[in-house]
């Protein structure tokens, strides 16, 4: 493993650019002093930031572009227009030159994906990369994917996806042989379209000494920990992660307004504060914050646009933890275990039009 952690970031990604970026980094910094930072972007805004941070300044090199990409770009537009030039884009490169590590971006999740696998391409077997993340949940943390990288998937799709997530919670939490769950709209074998069910019965047939397939999972047994991964194509995966943070901000508002509504409600919150702020800090989706790019030959987080500095760094700590837990070797070796399995498919050029 490298001595130093090199993490590239895109400063000008997301709803807020530098003013999130840079101190996002520094917070993480604090936690992590053995990481160095690229940062691609606007050198005049960036180094505006970073002198509020001198120990960030002192591991980062800043390397300029006028070009970003926006939000609201579409991966055609921003491989056209960003393409070898971009904030973006030159983020991702860093890796792939190997003078970076891991690239993160709080950029267009769409322009992001484009970029990474066209610059970085994808793995043998792998015909499209995914997004996973951890989710907490009632007995620990889950990995989820995939969470919105691409739309649909055949049986194929679906069974990489599996193998990729259960590498990834091996890594992640120390397991030798991590459970595995499809979700789907019922736990019984006859319910779900036909490449779900397909899926299936290919997991079943697998026998995998690296993961054990424990069937199909209903969206509430993602909360309650069903399996230690879960695996959807990109719709349903994205549908049911916006559910659960908008969820979370819901009940947040609901137990905030039922605190304030009497006097002994309020005196109640001072002796229950603590819990109260423990199940805050539990369903706050900063905390989770950080999607993972599997299946490309390179490391890329995914922030959240419209994030804090609190929730940039959480993403950073999981660019961080990526490239110290070897995730893309234990990706590779668990890919070469079941490359008899996988059905490879030759990677299509990404159409620029």
């Amino acid at each position: 493993m490298p001595v130093k952690v090199r993490i590239a970031l895109d400063a000008m990604g997301g709803d807020f650019g530098p003013s999130v970026i840079v101190p996002g980094a520094a917070i993480s910094l604090g936690r992590h002093p053995d990481a160095e930072f690229l940062l691609f972007g606007d050198s005049a805004l960036i180094e505006k930031e970073l002198a509020a941070y001198p120990a960030l300044k002192k591991v980062s090199r800043v390397i300029h572009t006028d070009v970003a990409v926006s939000m609201h770009d579409k991966p055609s537009q921003a491989l056209r227009r960003g393409r070898k030039v971009s904030s973006m884009w030159l983020a991702i490169e860093a890796v792939k030159k190997g003078e970076a590590d891991v690239a993160v971006s709080a950029g267009n999740t769409g322009a992001l994906m484009a970029m990474a696998r066209f610059c970085l391409r994808t793995l043998p077997g792998i015909d499209r990369p995914a997004i996973a993340a951890t989710w907490p949940t009632v007995r620990g943390d889950s990995v989820v994917l995939d969470l919105g990288a691409t739309i649909g998937g055949d049986a194929e799709h679906l069974r990489a996806l599996a193998v990729m997530g259960a590498a990834m919670a091996s890594v992640l939490f120390d397991l030798e042989r991590p459970t595995v769950g499809l979700l789907n709209i019922g736990v019984e074998e006859i319910k779900g379209g036909e490449e779900i069910r397909e899926a299936a019965e290919l997991l079943r047939a697998m026998q995998s000494p690296r993961f054990e397939f424990i069937g199909f999972v209903e969206g509430d047994g993602i909360g309650k920990g069903a399996a230690d991964v879960i695996v959807s194509e990109g719709f349903s995966g994205n549908i049911a992660l916006k559910a659960a943070e908008g969820t979370a901000r819901q009940i947040s508002e609901y137990l905030k307004a039922a605190m304030s509504r009497t006097w002994r409600s309020k005196i109640g919150y001072l002796f229950a504060r603590d819990a109260f702020k423990a199940l805050k800090d539990k369903m706050d989706p900063n905390k989770s914050n950080g999607g993972v790019f599997l299946g490309l030959n390179g490391i890329v987080v995914k922030s959240h646009g419209g994030t804090s500095a609190d929730g940039f760094a959480y993403a950073v700590d999981v660019s961080y933890d990526m490239v110290r837990y070897d995730l893309l070797t234990k990706i590779n070796q668990t890919l070469n275990r079941e490359a008899g399995a996988l059905v490879s498919t030759p990677t299509a050029q990404e159409a620029v039009s």
